[in-house]
């Protein structure tokens, strides 16, 4: 394109200067056949002429500059070909070079696929490679996803808990309709005699908060506070169905590597473990059957020994309010309770041994409980109480827990089937005496773990008191009757339908024995199903 717009500037260039050379020999022709001009006509003629000869040494320049430039074109087009020969060479020779090689992969297939594509990677390292991505997008992806609670200060806020619904089915009578722990006498007046009674509650839902502070001392500080909705009814309509708010636990921590300061509301440190169960979150499952438990204020000191990674000693002491399981007087007045009319707390203690082998944890531990009661009228009572528990795994599938105690006066740790003292005569008579009641019982659960997300828990509870002592005093209970005995067994089936969702079907034989009076028993199903957020 560039050649043809050259040459077609050449050719007018030319037809120009011709044209002007025969126009400047026909005026010299005409010229010469005319009179000489005048003076005046002379001295016009030599300024044409020099003007004609500077448009045509122009009209050479600009022919010189385009014929430098058709040639620099020229070069340019042999260069291009000379590379497009050279390419079509290389390509030739490339072609000549796949020919054989295409022939062998003809013939072996195994070696066309060795020389096509590299190895590719073992399935095996694919999954762990995608594994370890997807665990990555899955923290980033919830990290994102959860919606964070402000707080007060800049730290930060955790609310967590569960809504759970129960729906239960008793036969025979029990103390509690929703989480019964024993079973009673039957009722004589015939408005209250029924075989069996069927209901639903929510109140053993729970609201969690917690709340992770700065560094104190080198120590992490954190704090927790519980509820759920099991603190009594309304009374107003259908109140059944709208329990009222109850504060379980609130504690702070300082935790430092080997120790711990725990101060708050908490439960028995000396008494650790409860049976697995949805049925039973209000009070902890085997309440009143051997199972050890109180929220009571605390103030306590952790320190752990360590042997190795998998091994330590841990020991725990503290003061504790010395609860004695009597009810509060009606009113917004807190007046005194028995054990905290001694003028003093209680004092528990517990060593234990961990240690984690096979993926699991192999735990012992000893526990003691000291707590004086004051009865009035100086009537002083020494409450005790030693526990036993442990946790020992029995192969990948199986886990044995248990817990086992021997005490007096330990009705306000839901010992002795809530009879703490024994006394013969008037309870505000100055002449009465008062006694600890000895009892002695504990719970024991094997579980059963086939998968991740089921379980089966098979669990039994025994609470003893003393019936020689019952017989030779009267007790003091929060019953209405005298319980020599309290036997509980149950069974329960978990399955964590996924993450935040829970499903349990319970069934529970509670077998109570009224001292010299023969036993009671009742049944107790209960279906669960579980929220957490």
């Amino acid at each position: 394109m560039q050649c043809n717009r050259h040459w077609n500037i050449l050719r007018r260039a030319f037809a120009v200067v011709g044209l002007l050379s025969l126009s400047s020999a026909v005026a010299y022709g005409q010229e010469e056949g005319r009179p000489a001009p005048s003076s005046s006509r002379k001295s016009e003629k030599p300024a044409e002429v020099r003007d004609l000869i500077e448009l045509i040494r122009d009209l050479q320049a600009q022919v010189q500059t385009l014929n430098s430039q058709l040639g620099d074109l020229r070069a340019k087009q042999l260069q291009t070909s000379e590379e497009i020969r050279a390419l079509r060479q290389e390509l030739d020779l490339s072609k000549a070079q796949v020919a054989p090689v295409a022939s062998v992969s003809n013939a072996q297939p195994a070696a066309r696929s060795s020389l096509a594509a590299p190895p590719e990677p073992k399935a095996s390292d694919r999954i762990a490679r995608l594994e370890e991505n997807q665990e990555v997008t899955d923290a980033k992806v919830d990290d994102q996803y959860q919606t964070k609670i402000e707080s007060g200060s800049k730290y930060r806020l955790r609310l967590s808990g569960m809504v759970l619904l129960n729906l239960y089915e008793n036969r025979g009578l029990v103390d509690n309709q929703d989480f019964p722990q024993l079973a009673e006498p039957p009722q004589s007046q015939a408005l209250f005699v029924s075989p069996g009674s069927f209901g639903g509650s929510l109140r053993q839902s729970q609201i969690k908060l917690e709340a992770f502070g700065p560094d104190l001392a080198r120590a992490r500080t954190s704090a927790n506070v519980e509820f759920d909705f099991a603190g009594g009814f309304p009374n107003t309509w259908n109140g059944v169905a709208t329990g009222l708010v109850r504060l379980r636990t609130g504690t702070m921590r300082l935790d430092w590597g080997n120790m711990s300061v725990v101060a708050g509301q908490d439960g028995l440190f000396f008494a650790p473990l409860a049976p697995t169960s949805l049925a039973t979150l209000t009070t902890p499952a085997l309440s009143y059957s051997g199972n050890l438990w109180a929220w009571t204020p605390q103030v306590r000191v952790e320190h752990r020994i360590r042997f190795s990674d998998t091994s330590n000693v841990e020991l725990q002491a503290g003061i504790l309010d010395s609860l004695t399981g009597d009810f509060p007087l009606p009113g917004n007045y807190r007046y005194p309770s028995w054990g905290e009319e001694s003028g003093q707390p209680a004092y528990a203690t517990r060593i234990s041994l961990n240690y984690r082998t096979f993926g699991q944890n192999l735990a012992l531990g000893i526990g003691g409980y000291y707590g004086r009661q004051n009865w009035g009228f100086s009537r002083i009572v020494d409450g005790w109480a030693g526990t036993t528990d442990i946790t020992l795994p029995l192969g990948k599938l199986f886990e044995f827990t248990g817990e086992f105690y021997r005490g007096r006066a330990v009705a306000g740790l839901g010992g002795g089937i809530g009879q703490s003292v024994l006394l013969n005569g008037q309870f505000f008579s100055p002449a009465t005496t008062f006694r600890g009641l000895d009892s002695m019982g504990g719970w024991a659960q094997l579980k059963l773990k086939p998968k991740a997300n089921f379980e089966i828990n098979a669990a039994l509870g025994l609470d003893n008191p003393f019936a020689s002592e019952i017989r030779q005093y009267q007790a003091n209970s929060v019953y209405p009757a005298s319980y020599s005995r309290n036997l509980t067994p149950l069974v329960d089936f978990i399955y964590q339908v996924r993450s935040d969702v829970l499903f349990s079907l319970e069934y529970r034989h509670m077998q109570t024995s009224v001292l010299d009076s023969g036993s009671n028993s009742a049944n107790h199903i209960n279906l669960s199903l579980g929220y957490i957020f």
